[in-house]
């Protein structure tokens, strides 16, 4: 599967790790966030995910900020994605099956590296459960 991350310097560290899993576990991985935890602005790279995501250049994103609002704020403008912020593993994935999301906000002051990685693999791992769900995730879109 491909897989856009990005992050800002809240989450360096957590992106690596979440990285690593991907690659062992056989995703190709686009990194648009910064590696170095100097500030930068979290839009930039949120965009940037979003982009990917919403053109289906890749399958879902990871972003990664403070508080996962901004980013989620930033990637939620684009017409087909649907991103949702994810504190726990429950979480994530009822973000998946019941709302169909493809984008992953992560909220790297309020959770842990090993929370973060389980989160992700939570979401890669649920499948869309279509049917009364479907009518509801239909109805997101502005247009």
């Amino acid at each position: 599967m491909k897989i856009s991350i990005g992050n800002d310097h809240a989450g360096p560290d957590y992106k690596q790790a979440i990285v690593k899993m991907l690659k062992e576990r056989g995703h190709h991985v686009t990194n648009h966030g910064t590696d170095t935890f100097d500030s930068v602005d979290y839009p930039d790279f949120a965009h940037k995910v979003a982009q990917d995501v919403d053109t289906s250049t890749t399958e879902l994103g990871i972003v990664i900020c403070g508080s996962a609002q901004g980013v989620s704020m930033t990637v939620n403008k684009y017409q087909n994605v649907r991103g949702a912020v994810c504190w726990i593993k429950e979480i994530a994935g009822l973000a998946r099956e019941h709302n169909n999301a493809n984008v992953i906000c992560i909220p790297a002051r309020f959770t842990s590296i090993p929370q973060a990685v389980a989160m992700v693999e939570t979401f890669l791992d649920t499948d869309f459960a279509g049917g009364r769900h479907a009518n509801r995730v239909n109805k997101i879109a502005c247009s």
